[in-house]
């Protein structure tokens, strides 16, 4: 059994080019690194390829066989199995999409994902609500910085209206452990005072529902505007316009 502190040269990686698939040589190299001969090289051999046939088959993002157990009679069989399906790919499955169950998975993933929002949720104590997933990565950062833990990572999009604003508000708040929530937003496609409304009428909308502190960073088109929104709103919502002044805003709301 391998862990992260065996010798390397215990470590046999094979890499496939996608465009020719296995090649037989390589599952025999496979099969020959873990020192097998006779029936359980060919055993082997004949695994390597269904495992990888059936990695491709399903459009699988991940096939993990975790122990694989050459029994007394030289077979070779898959004790245990973890896949992880491409949700992405799932259209072309809809035999494997069928066996989906809800119940199973996090209740909250579950109904973001029915309103077309991306979220997972964690176990920090900072809200974000970020458009576009690589501007979300460095809001969690963010937010570390700041002293807190992220509580979810959420991308809306860049349709950033009071709908789908309002949504993104109720599905943050469901976490209890939520003591601030991170709005921001670069403006590139959506302007930015479009969105600041936005947030300014959900909250209206949501009344008594918010009841932690909301800081807002807008950045791009209309920035300055967008700011102007939110000060003047009379709502508690803090505005900020750059990283640093977000990050400040943060620490000073959790303590």
């Amino acid at each position: 059994r391998l862990n992260a502190e065996s010798p390397l040269h215990l470590i046999f990686t094979e890499t496939i080019d996608a465009s020719h698939g296995l090649q037989g040589f390589q599952a025999r190299r496979i099969a020959f690194n873990l020192g097998l001969s006779g029936k359980a090289f060919k055993e082997m051999t004949k695994f390597v390829a269904a495992l990888y046939n059936a990695y491709v088959g399903s459009d699988s993002a991940l096939f993990e066989i975790n122990p694989v157990l050459k029994a007394s009679d030289n077979r070779i069989i898959a004790v245990d199995c973890k896949i992880t399906l491409d949700e992405n790919a799932l259209f072309r499955h809809k035999d494997l999409a069928a066996m989906r169950d809800t119940r199973e998975e996090n209740a909250t993933e579950v109904e973001a994902k029915a309103v077309g929002l991306n979220y997972v949720d964690l176990d920090g104590n900072v809200g974000c609500m970020v458009n576009g997933a690589g501007l979300a990565m460095a809001t969690m950062d963010l937010i570390k910085q700041a002293g807190g833990e992220p509580a979810n990572f959420l991308d809306v999009g860049g349709t950033a209206d009071a709908k789908r604003v309002e949504e993104a508000f109720r599905i943050i708040l469901k976490d209890d452990k939520v003591e601030a929530i991170l709005v921001n937003i670069f403006g590139g496609i959506v302007r930015c005072d479009r969105v600041a409304q936005g947030i300014v009428d959900a909250y209206k909308n949501m009344g008594d529902a918010i009841n932690v502190p909301i800081i807002v960073r807008l950045q791009g088109t209309n920035a300055e505007i967008a700011k102007e929104l939110i000060d003047n709103s009379g709502l508690d919502v803090q505005s900020a316009v750059e990283f640093q002044e977000a990050a400040d805003k943060v620490q000073a709301v959790i303590g």
